[in-house]
């Protein structure tokens, strides 16, 4: 059980390795069913891990036995390892589904998507800064090879323009390191947390300028105004199986702001404390309108259900610059409730573009869907969850949130701004629903090729995914209760450091 927390990175590395090698290499089917019973396992192994740490606390393993702060540290509490359940997940979902045919658009698409499921779980259980940035790049490669997994100029153009954005971000992340290690000796998150609160002079206003240029980084990566340009056209472009395993990746930059700028840049921090809430909040109110109009201009389902994720990004970051535990604990919630619902409406739209001819999912006349009932459905439940409409968990997910800002004493400003991109979600999601079943033409002798056909792969990796805001409406409660204990346990920077510095006593 002590190297149990490897293997949610370990796992899906020896999977890219096992199916870029032969036999699976050379088989497609072997390959799918390697990938697709890897993606499970790593599942169930995060799964336990997830019990292990609610029943004896956080877990850390140094490895090489190298004591902390100068080993690779892996650092696994409720919240991180919610993260890499949820990722893993995801990862399974999105290999059924592209089982069916989309594997077959590009080399290495199985070996490509463990390797970015290493790198996500990575960056969610480090516990250095400098690793952090290791695993950012090992997912950014693999991101950039499965945007290309689909050959189009338009495509390319989309990827280009992320793999520069990328690089650049990357840059940033290295300069802000060399910075705070300048100042504080140290990456590892919980000796940094010790040491920020000791600085003086200069090397306070040093660490300031580090801390705020990791904000540009992460703010980056989870795509908030303004440099969130790059994700519409990036995940509209995508291969909707891709897009929907990227759903996951601006998780992954807000993950870091609610680890480094709590646990590092925390209350505790001195006059470093709370530093990055003052960037954050107005930022994330900005975002969320900018995500609303960005819905509402849409035109087709794709670019919507991008835009969608925009939106949920400024709502996570809005929840973020509150800073407590309760706001912490139903961003937690509403973090699982976006990520699968955006992830699913991608998959939708996928299959209503395959069904609708040369139109594909653009909000205009065309033939009717071949499969009505199945995609018309599926439609209306992502579209109930992502409007927070009862009884699915986005309408448990947006109570929480309108109490959590009320509780706090923004509610007048996060209130109006919330509730009018919802409304503009469901306007926009209405009309959508409206062109792409109801404004048709149906043909009932037209032939549709067979691989337009939902299929059973597709078809229970849809159910599959639809499970879950279906399940977190029925076990609200417990999720509650896991969702407050992960923040808890966030918020007290101290068990952290304890529980680090109480291994290198032990080694």
């Amino acid at each position: 059980m002590h190297h149990l927390i490897t293997l949610p990175i370990l796992l899906p590395l020896i999977s890219g390795i096992i199916l870029l090698l032969p036999p699976c290499g050379k088989n497609l089917i072997l390959r799918r069913w390697v990938a697709m019973f890897m993606a499970l396992l790593t599942t169930i192994v995060c799964t336990v891990l997830l019990q292990q740490v609610l029943e004896n606390g956080p877990l850390v393993y140094a490895v090489g036995e190298w004591q902390p702060p100068f080993g690779i540290v892996l650092f696994a509490d409720p919240l991180a390892i919610i993260l890499t359940i949820l990722t893993s997940f995801l990862t399974l979902v999105s290999i059924i589904y592209a089982s069916r045919a989309d594997d077959k658009a590009g080399s290495f698409y199985h070996p490509l998507t463990h390797f970015l499921l290493m790198g996500v779980n990575g960056a969610f259980l480090t516990g250095d800064l400098f690793n952090l940035f290791v695993f950012f790049e090992v997912l950014l490669i693999a991101s950039y090879a499965l945007m290309m997994h689909k050959k189009d100029k338009h495509t390319t153009k989309a990827a280009l323009h992320y793999v520069i954005l990328n690089l650049v971000g990357s840059s940033i992340f290295l300069i802000s390191l060399g910075i705070l290690y300048g100042v504080l000796g140290t990456l590892n998150m919980a000796d940094m947390a010790v040491k920020v609160s000791m600085l003086q002079g200069d090397d306070i206003f040093l660490a300031k300028i580090g801390g705020l240029l990791l904000l540009i980084v992460f703010a980056l990566k989870a795509a908030l105004l303004p440099l969130h340009l790059w994700l519409p056209a990036t995940y509209s472009r995508a291969m909707p199986v891709v897009a929907a395993q990227f759903a996951v990746m601006t998780k992954v930059g807000i993950y870091s702001m609610m680890r480094v700028f709590t646990m590092i840049f925390g209350e505790q921090a001195g006059e470093l404390g709370d530093m990055a809430s003052t960037w954050l909040w107005p930022l994330a109110l900005v975002t969320l309108i900018v995500g609303a109009v960005g819905v509402l201009a849409s035109e087709d389902l794709r670019r919507l259900s991008a835009n969608l994720v925009i939106v949920s990004v400024g709502t996570l970051v809005a929840m973020v610059a509150l800073n407590n535990e309760k706001a912490t604990a139903v961003a937690i919630y509403y973090m699982i409730h976006s990520t699968v619902a955006c992830a699913a409406m991608f998959l939708v739209a996928d299959m209503i573009a395959l069904q609708r001819g040369k139109v594909q999912d653009r909000f205009v006349n065309s033939r009717s869907v071949a499969e009505p009932k199945l995609l018309g459905f599926c439609f209306v439940i992502a579209a109930v969850a992502l409007a927070g409409l009862p009884p699915l968990s986005g309408f448990i997910a947006k109570l929480w949130l309108l109490e959590s800002s009320y509780t706090v004493g923004v509610a007048w400003v996060f209130w109006p701004i919330y509730l009018l991109a919802s409304l503009a979600t469901l306007v926009a999601l209405s009309r959508a629903g409206t062109s792409l079943f109801w404004h048709d033409h149906p043909n009932h002798d037209e032939q549709f090729e067979d691989n337009v056909y939902a299929g059973k792969r597709r078809t229970f990796a849809l159910v599959l995914i639809f499970c879950v805001p279906v399940l977190m409406s029925i076990f609200a409660s417990p999720l509650n209760e896991l969702s407050t204990q992960a923040a808890a346990t966030l918020h007290n920077t101290q068990v952290a450091i304890d529980t680090v510095f109480a291994l290198s006593k032990e080694q």
